[in-house]
């Protein structure tokens, strides 16, 4: 074997990997430092980063892991707004406004309730300062606060005595008798520059003032003298609003009892007016001649009554047009019935029904119109009808979307709602949907008893079960509403309220509960804004 020198090419062959080593050692070397120094920046930037997103977030993770301190707050802005004087404002950054947020956030917060109570006294207090620098206006309006706040009364009537006192006192009682006096000359009993609230003022000021009650008494004689023109003249709802003003200002008139007395048989005359008008089924007359009866004395409960009777009627008429598939005429004549019986629809049970023939009525021709189904059709519905009941066996009545026993259901009835097996899948159905409902308000899982609910009413109708069902979902969804407002979880009790509001809207404590929120809300907005 031959052997080669390797020579001077060969031996910077043989150092170039020592010297590229060296290289790559060194190299790493500055790398490492780099990341190190690029580690370090890193985490000061996250860090710094970390820190301005906490402080501003501060307040929002405070009112979430402790939502008591959001109540906290804003007692102590109350304390502030108390402190600088600030009672009350129409922007809800006064003292009262600022302590009943905090109540409708936690109802038993004491504190809060002690603090309307100091803003009360502080009402009483300006108002006893305004009266002493006779600024008489700004009294009235104190004390309109402290007894809106429930001051004691005693406090509260004390010092009502000594307004009353200090404006008699500045007040030119002989010039209010004189224009009074001539007012009623005038033939002006009221209006604001009338006899009667001029001598009103007067007793205002001074109770016993002998000319301001004998000019009262005059001036009153006078206005139900016209009271009696209009009651001959067959104005009985005119005679009625001159007698209840004059009660408003002397009770114990003593020309009083015989208007009231002929009132109440014009009334009485007007009613069986309306009841002949109804046996005739003339409805607009019936219902003018019951609201006749109403101005009259609007406690009348056989006029009310009445006008239910031709709410009634309407529903009837509405029940007769569907039937015969008219069905523009038929909801004219719901509207007009429910328009008749206003806020006590509910005590008109026609009106529900014929609603419910309506729906009825409309399924009905749609069924009709609908042709006898191919057998293609027939396959698809029986598939459907079979996978409807595997989907009950699994127990997915509502969920999955499109899967759930009553999805396939749905959609078999669209196809052939006619269908003997359809119809025998929804009378199976239909108590399985009450099951699931029942059971999901016992877990308190409201959306899903929502969605049972929306299977029962496809399947029964809008029966009284399913109403009865819809105020109690709705009440359950207000009580969690005022679980989350007491949490201060504005955002959750503001989608409880809609909840509520979609299922009943004349739900019990549904306004009151609305009303607790819109407090919380706007203190809540406010915090925000500043």
């Amino acid at each position: 074997m031959t052997m080669h020198d390797p020579g001077p090419d060969s031996e910077r062959s043989q150092r170039r990997p020592l010297s590229l080593g060296r290289f790559d050692e060194s190299g790493a070397n500055v790398i490492a430092r780099r990341l190190r120094s690029w580690d370090w920046q890193w985490i000061i930037a996250i860090a710094l980063c970390f820190a301005v997103l906490l402080f501003g977030l501060r307040q929002p993770l405070a009112d979430w892991l402790w939502p008591q301190t959001r109540a906290e707050r804003l007692r102590m802005q109350a304390e502030r707004a108390l402190a600088q004087g600030r009672l009350t404002a129409a922007d809800g950054s006064g003292a009262r406004e600022l302590y009943a947020a905090a109540l409708a956030l936690d109802p038993d917060r004491a504190n809060a309730r002690a603090g309307l109570d100091r803003v009360g006294q502080a009402a009483l207090a300006q108002a006893r300062a305004a009266v002493a620098r006779r600024q008489f206006a700004r009294a009235h309006e104190a004390l309109q606060l402290a007894d809106e706040l429930s001051v004691p009364r005693a406090q509260a009537d004390a010092l009502r005595e000594r307004l009353r006192r200090a404006e008699a006192g500045s007040v030119g009682i002989d010039a209010l008798l004189r224009m009074a006096a001539s007012a009623h000359a005038a033939g002006k009993l009221e209006g604001s520059d009338g006899a009667l609230p001029l001598y009103q003022r007067v007793l205002e000021l001074e109770p016993d003032r002998i000319g301001a009650l004998e000019g009262r008494e005059d001036v009153l004689s006078d206005l139900l003298q016209r009271a009696h023109a209009q009651l001959a003249a067959g104005d009985a709802a005119g005679a009625a609003a001159v007698v209840r003003r004059v009660q408003a200002a002397d009770a114990g008139h003593v020309e009083l009892p015989d208007l009231l007395a002929a009132l109440t048989r014009a009334a009485e005359d007007k009613r069986r007016q309306a009841d002949r008008y109804l046996a005739r089924k003339e409805l607009d007359q019936a219902l003018e001649a019951y609201e006749a009866a109403l101005q009259v004395n609007p406690d009348d409960a056989d006029a009310l009554h009445g006008v239910h009777a031709v709410a009634s009627a309407h529903a009837q008429r509405s029940d007769r047009f569907a039937a015969d598939y008219r069905f523009s005429e038929a909801e004219a004549e719901l509207v007009q019935a429910r328009t008749i019986a206003g806020t006590s629809a509910a005590q008109v049970p026609a009106i529900a029904e014929a609603q419910q023939h309506l729906v009825r009525a409309r399924q009905s021709q749609r069924q009709v119109a609908v042709p006898a189904p191919t057998a293609s059709q027939r396959r698809r519905v029986a598939q459907l009808l079979a996978d409807a009941a595997h989907a009950q066996a699994r127990g997915d009545l509502i969920t999955p979307p499109g899967d759930s026993a009553f999805d396939k259901l749905r959609a078999a009835s669209a196809i052939a709602p006619q269908d003997p097996g359809v119809k025998a899948a929804s009378a199976r159905l239909a108590p399985v949907a009450m099951q699931c409902f029942n059971e999901a308000l016992r877990g308190n899982r409201l959306v899903r008893a929502g969605a049972c609910l929306d299977a029962r009413r496809a399947l029964e109708g809008e029966t009284g079960a399913v109403r009865a069902g819809r105020r109690e979902l709705a009440q359950r969804w207000i009580a969690l509403g005022d679980q989350r407002l007491s949490a201060g979880e504005i955002a959750g009790a503001q989608a409880a309220l809609q909840s509520a509001r979609s299922l009943d809207t004349d739900a019990a404590g549904l306004a009151a509960f609305a009303d607790r929120l819109r407090m919380a809300a706007g203190a809540a907005d406010r915090e925000d804004s500043y």
